[in-house]
């Protein structure tokens, strides 16, 4: 199936063969011994995935392009369908230029608690067909389904399954590469957008990979690209047909020799069950450059309390406090100091967050964008926080775990800080 066909949406759902790509119209046999047998990783990756939860909940988007993104001057695209990415638009472009090349589009803002909702709803799909699930974002996840083949078939069938399901109860389509390394899996489900299924049998990995440009290759960005251009390597073939030692001596021990493993196709890592984040944090880009230093200290109090709100949210403590500092001309800092004990209490996130902004030196200094993060997180019952001697509760984690209540029941913006609040007043 050509390329243009996958533009107008037709599905591709096929399997590779040594002359290329063949339909994938029979089910294999249902004890797996087909040409999936040893293929029990799975990569699913959501279509267009913001965008097509903005045409659930906007009817009147169905059939339109849909851009997901901000409108501000600075704004970029989150999310485009395939309608819009006809017309050249694309994730991480500024708005301004997306909605000059697709004029029609309709635009919606971002809306991260209907996105984390579908998310989950998928996510469930998933783990009820095997625990050994990865997610790598909102909309992609790793799957390995070794364990459920006897209960639900082979690799292919549970796919197929799956890709049904999603479409059935979410109303949502997705695309499946079926492999036996998480990185072909991983190339399979991009080569088969939108809506497609692809199986990569072991025996046709080589076919498959060798005609790919170098740039496909997980690592390879600009810099590791223009290295082995030099030296005459365009595909992945060709990498795989050079001598390791010398991608190690242009590329460092350890990317040298990843790189060869993955030009031959050779991919251990294993699916990893899903784990904590080891951080949580929260941003933001100021539509015109901020250099009152109220006016970032106010920044980063709401931010703080954001990241606070996330971390109680997920029964999360944090220990490392930082902040990001950008620039005007974009060049950025971080700044980050470990607390004596763990946290969720945006008041303390506040108050650390801030003494690094001071100490900066960059007070004053026109600000592109500001952030807060806490790292070293934990689950909560792990942590051990007990007072100082002779130090006193302040009794700011109970405030703000009423707060977190009234917001639950009255939306975000039924309570906030007081600071937070005479701001609002002002710019009123």
């Amino acid at each position: 199936m050509s390329r243009r066909q996958l533009e107008r949406g037709a599905a591709l759902r096929g399997v590779v063969t040594s002359d290329g790509i063949a339909p994938l119209d029979a089910d294999f046999p249902p004890d797996g011994s087909g040409p999936d047998e040893d293929c029990h990783i799975l990569h699913l990756d959501m279509d267009a995935f913001f965008a097509s939860v903005e045409q659930l909940r906007h009817p009147e988007a169905r059939g339109r392009p849909v851009i997901v993104g901000g409108t501000g001057p600075r704004s970029v695209v989150s999310s485009a369908d395939y309608i819009a990415r006809r017309h050249g638009v694309h994730s991480a472009m500024p708005m301004a230029q997306a909605v000059r090349l697709c004029p029609d589009a309709l635009v919606y803002p971002p809306d991260g608690a209907a996105y984390r909702q579908a998310s989950e709803a998928v996510m469930d799909i998933l783990r009820s067909v095997t625990p050994a699930v990865q997610p790598l974002s909102l909309d992609e996840a790793f799957l390995d389904v070794s364990g459920a083949r006897r209960r639900l078939g082979g690799p292919v069938r549970i796919a197929a399954m799956i890709r049904e399901r999603v479409r059935r109860e979410q109303r949502l389509t997705c695309s499946v590469g079926v492999a036996a390394t998480r990185f072909v899996a991983k190339l399979g489900s991009t080569h088969c957008k939108p809506d497609g299924l692809l199986l990569v049998p072991t025996t046709t990995v080589h076919g498959f990979l060798d005609p790919l440009p170098i740039g496909a290759l997980p690592g390879v960005g600009d810099k590791t690209e223009r290295t082995l251009v030099r030296l005459g390597l365009r595909t992945v073939g060709a990498l795989a047909r050079t001598d390791p030692e010398l991608l190690r001596m242009e590329l460092g021990e350890k990317a040298g020799t990843r790189l060869a493993a993955l030009a031959r196709g050779e991919d251990p890592s294993p699916v990893v069950a899903e784990t904590p984040d080891k951080s949580v944090g929260a941003e933001e880009t100021f539509s015109v450059d901020v250099d009152d230093p109220a006016l970032v200290d106010r920044e980063l109090l709401r931010l703080s309390e954001k990241v606070a709100h996330r971390l109680r949210a997920s029964g999360q403590v944090g220990r490392t406090v930082s902040v990001k500092l950008r620039r005007a001309d974009f060049s950025t800092i971080t700044r980050a100091k470990t607390l004596s004990e763990t946290t969720d209490v945006g008041r303390e996130i506040s108050a650390v967050a801030r003494a690094l902004y001071a100490a900066s030196g960059l007070r004053g200094t026109p600000l592109r964008l500001v952030g807060v993060r806490v790292e070293g997180v934990a689950p909560v019952e792990l942590s051990h926080r007990q007072l100082a001697l002779g130090e006193e509760d302040t009794g700011w984690r109970d405030v703000e775990r009423v707060m977190d209540r009234v917001k639950a029941r009255f939306g975000p913006g039924a309570i906030q800080s007081a600071v937070l609040a005479k701001s609002d007043e002002n710019d009123v």
